[in-house]
């Protein structure tokens, strides 16, 4: 190579110990800080056998657990579904006044404490908030039930799938849907059939990672949940709470349901970002 010869080296042109010592330093930090805690929560979750495992996975206050994160994913994953494809559209394919300031907001939750988050909404819904009197006046509870505890997680997961969809929907640019319009599509014939199917892996990729973000979220719901077993504790709150009585085999099953999520959600990336990756190469290839 020309810049060889000149005395210059590329950057991918390390000599084989530097590079075999970068690996190793990258290895066995990945096992350190990521690989052996995981395992450490599958080996303790069955460190008592399968009769203990499936226990602990049974008591009324896990499953209540269980049905209560699942109902808060069922409902903030939808909503941050409808938000994400309505604003990565308004920004990626209009110009209007406010789109910076709009796409500054959709960052906010990436910038503020969980912890912080939750702590508005008691604020705002709790008993001495600005509308808890109306809505103890009016029998509607928030803080410290479900509804408060489903605001608190749209909070923090509303921008994963509105940040996927912005950067794929510019750059496929709106020349399509302006075709699709002028031979007569309406709105929605152009979103279903042209739009949609340009941006499934993208949007499949936001979603799943929303679900897994909702589903584990601890410290904005630990503020706007009360703690109550059976019946606002999400499954993280429901380990805390079982790690605080000295629990640790129910503690590390439930932890287990999360850390196989969370395996579960990496294989499944991997898989999109491969066809993502197809689509982006066939687009270009056009």
């Amino acid at each position: 190579m020309a810049s060889e010869r000149n005395g210059w080296r590329s950057a991918t042109s390390e000599a084989p110990a530097v590079r075999w010592t970068l690996i190793t330093i990258a290895v066995l930090f990945m096992l350190l800080v990521l690989v052996l805690p995981l395992a450490n929560v599958f080996v303790e979750a069955f460190s008592k056998g399968l009769p203990a495992y499936f226990r602990a996975l049974s008591d009324r206050y896990t499953l209540a657990a269980m049905q209560l994160t699942l109902l808060v994913a069922a409902i903030a994953v939808p909503v941050d579904l409808v938000f994400g494809v309505a604003a990565a559209w308004a920004i990626a394919k209009f110009e209007f006044k406010g789109k910076t300031l709009l796409t500054t907001l959709i960052d906010l939750p990436f910038s503020v404490s969980p912890v912080i988050a939750g702590l508005v909404y008691v604020l705002l819904f709790g008993a001495q908030g600005w509308f808890g009197p109306w809505l103890s006046a009016h029998n509607i509870k928030i803080i410290f039930a479900a509804p408060g505890i489903i605001l608190a997680t749209i909070f923090v997961t509303f921008p994963f799938i509105a940040r996927e969809l912005i950067p794929l929907m510019q750059d496929q640019g709106s020349t399509e849907e302006e075709a699709a319009i002028s031979l007569g599509a309406s709105g929605w014939q152009t979103f279903r059939r042209v739009t949609l199917p340009n941006i499934r892996w993208g949007l499949l990729y936001g979603v799943l990672l929303c679900n897994a973000r909702a589903m584990g979220e601890f410290g904005a719901v630990s503020v706007v949940s009360g703690l109550i077993r059976g019946k606002t504790n999400t499954l993280p709150l429901q380990i805390q709470a079982l790690y605080d009585d000295y629990n640790l085999t129910g503690a590390f099953a439930v932890a287990s349901l999360l850390a196989l999520l969370a395996l579960v959600t990496l294989a499944v990336k991997t898989l999109l970002e491969w066809r993502y990756a197809d689509q982006l190469a066939a687009r270009r290839g056009h």
